[in-house]
């Protein structure tokens, strides 16, 4: 038994440092910019979407579609960005161990 108690201290640390890992990546951010940097948009280690930035230069009332996509790649990449710099980060803190539904 003294071996699973051991283990359930180690499971209990491994999760008090996965939450503080989780507020400190809330506060990290990433960006991403798209045509030649005319959209800008940041996202935060929640996957949140914190900032979106559209140079009035590429704003064209003829060509709204183009506007979407660019909008459309640039949140998308973020949010990819965001995801990849949470699973390294907490990568870290399991030894590369995958855990499903935790990140």
């Amino acid at each position: 038994m003294k071996g699973m108690g051991g283990m359930m201290k180690q499971a209990q640390q491994l999760q008090a440092r996965m939450l503080k890992m989780q507020e400190e990546l809330a506060g990290r951010t990433v960006e991403s910019a798209v045509g030649g940097g005319m959209i800008r948009v940041v996202a935060n280690g929640r996957q949140q979407i914190v900032s979106v930035r559209i140079e009035k230069e590429v704003v064209d009332p003829n060509d709204v579609e183009m506007l979407q996509d660019l909008i459309l790649a640039a949140v998308n990449d973020a949010l990819s960005k965001s995801q990849e710099m949470v699973s390294s980060e907490m990568g870290k803190l399991t030894g590369g161990l995958k855990m499903p539904g935790l990140f």
